[in-house]
């Protein structure tokens, strides 16, 4: 008999894993205006540098609409009078104000350029005031597709929560949108009704009833990147526990709707074995004085900084697939480790460009089968990354466009990882590939950096030139390909399919013997003492090998 809903879950799990690997993330060659406007660091945004946000709104759940105003606190790094703050439509936004003077307002499009009166002196530290309002984007496909997502639970409460990576903050709350500045902290009040909880980044510090509705103040003390904020509304319950970790103490609440309290107690007992596997491979967590959240919320999941959003199903593996085919993918819950995962590379680390988004991905990507190899051996995590090279398209480079808010392919996901993996490899030292790893997140603590940089420590500190390595597997679709052909006692070998000077040594068994090979694009001859009767190439290097 057939079982018609296996079937319908199957394909739903097929649909959620190619939007996970899609999703945002689509070909477009063809830019506007406003995709510079949004993507670039105009001169409108780089005189002025971020220190402080409060954003206080109030959200009518009834009429899907939010309105309020964002404080923005700022230092003038150069002159000038015209300031650049995003909000994208159909939001609008209705004033600014300096120092209770209103002033004039220019839009275009989803930028709106602010003219100052007052003169902006280098070094001051000045505010504004920016007042808004309106039914902002409504998701369809959260989290891939970005904007509120106005849902009802089982009791029929609303469920409301924010998702807008690459389409950017500015799609729900007006701010800088741009990558390359982070606000140094930040207060977050969100007025609901009086029977709803919010839950946003950082600490709970004031929960104040005013009238039929309570405002839930939250208060960032770290830098936060834009998408990286978030509210979340709901039938909440919480319980919390203290982990004992590098940096002392470390307070773990968890916010998830009051019918699945029993089943969260016992699929978030991961969340502790996470942090202890992360900060083994990476050093401390980012964010002690913020804490540290996974809340439940109506789409997959995303990686809000402190505030980590859930929605698995509390199930392991990604929706209860595993990712990789290798079983090893239904060992932990996708979610809580992937997007715990972001709050080292993506919260704390941070692209200054989206295009360099592979830093978010890759490495968080990759620390999935660190997991793993913590808890199961160095085979698990290694059987699972190679697992999912299956799902590696190579349909564009992994690097993006610059300066016009775009990303690369998707395979800055399975690619990206591999790429790591292999690299990996090189090394022969998994102390010293640990102490990169950890030094990364030292050398760029709550920084936003870009692709050079990373690929200029990495190069230092394994004592390495990555320089081809990088270019072919970031930067092309080329898939290095050795191929080979042996006669009697020799082997005779090159690369074809990569960049010029790309020669990735490669280990391989002949005979059941380990070998390294040094390739390149000229045929080069191995040989042996016996007959060769058979090769194969080290399958943790992400390569194709082709006989002749």
């Amino acid at each position: 008999m057939i079982n018609y809903k296996y079937l319908l879950f199957l394909f739903i799990s097929f649909l959620s894993l190619a939007s996970f690997a899609q999703g945002l993330l689509q070909e477009k060659t063809n830019f506007s205006r406003q995709d510079t406007l949004r993507g670039s660091i105009t001169p409108e945004r780089e005189w002025w540098d971020l220190s402080y946000y409060h954003l206080d709104i109030k959200v009518e759940p009834d009429k899907k609409f939010i309105s309020g105003k964002n404080t923005i606190q700022y230092k003038v790094l150069k002159e000038n009078s015209v300031m650049q703050i995003d909000l994208q439509s159909p939001m609008k936004l209705l004033k600014a104000t300096q120092n209770g003077n209103e002033l004039t307002i220019k839009h275009d499009g989803n930028a709106h350029f602010i003219s100052l009166i007052e003169v902006q002196n280098v070094g001051d530290v000045n505010r504004i005031e920016v007042y808004y309002e309106g039914h902002p984007k409504e998701a369809v496909r959260a989290p891939w597709d970005g904007g509120i997502s106005w849902k009802r639970d089982k009791n029929n409460n609303h469920f409301i929560a924010s998702s807008c990576q690459g389409l950017g903050a500015s799609v729900w709350w007006p701010c800088k949108d741009h990558m390359y500045d982070e606000v140094d902290s930040m207060k977050i009040s969100v007025n609901v009704p009086y029977k709803l909880i919010n839950v946003s980044n950082g600490r709970l510090r004031l929960v104040e009833r005013i009238g039929d509705t309570k405002t839930y103040h939250w208060v960032v003390k770290n830098p936060i990147n834009n998408y990286g904020v978030n509210i979340n509304i709901g039938d909440y319950v919480n319980f919390s526990e203290v982990y004992n970790g590098m940096a002392g103490n470390l307070d773990m609440d968890y916010y998830v709707l009051s019918y699945n309290l029993e089943k969260a107690k016992v699929q978030f007992k991961q969340a502790p074995k996470m942090m202890e596997a992360f900060e083994y491979w990476f050093g401390q967590y980012p964010f002690y004085a913020d804490s540290f959240k996974l809340v439940e919320v109506p789409y997959l999941g995303m990686e809000h900084q402190s505030s980590v959003t859930y929605g698995n199903g509390f199930k392991n593996g990604y929706l209860g697939r595993d990712l990789s085919n290798t079983g090893w993918g239904l060992k932990f819950d996708f979610i809580i480790i992937h997007e715990a995962g972001h709050e080292w590379f993506a919260n704390s680390i941070t692209n200054k460009d989206v295009a360099d988004m592979w830093i978010h991905e890759s490495f968080t990507s990759y620390s999935e089968s660190l997991y793993l190899e913590y808890y199961f051996g160095k085979e698990a995590g290694a059987e699972y990354v190679i697992g999912k090279r299956k799902n590696i398209a190579n349909d564009r480079p992994i690097i993006g466009c610059y300066n016009v808010n775009k990303e690369g392919s998707s395979d800055m996901y399975f690619k990206g990882e591999n790429m790591l993996h292999t690299l990996r490899q090189l090394v022969e030292d998994d102390k010293k590939w640990r102490q990169m790893l950890r030094g990364l997140n030292r050398a760029f603590y709550h920084q936003t950096v870009t692709t050079k940089q990373v690929e200029d420590y990495i190069s230092k500190t394994l004592e390495k030139d990555l320089t081809e390595f990088f270019n072919q597997y970031l930067r092309t679709t080329k898939i290095p390909t050795l191929e080979y052909k042996f006669d009697k006692k020799n082997l005779e070998y090159r690369y074809t399919n990569i960049v010029k000077g790309f020669d990735m040594p490669i280990q391989v068994k002949i005979n059941d013997e380990e070998h390294w090979l040094f390739p390149n694009a000229e045929w080069q001859t191995l040989k042996q003492d016996d007959r060769i009767n058979t090769f194969t190439v080290d399958k943790d290097f992400y390569i194709f090998s082709k006989p002749l």
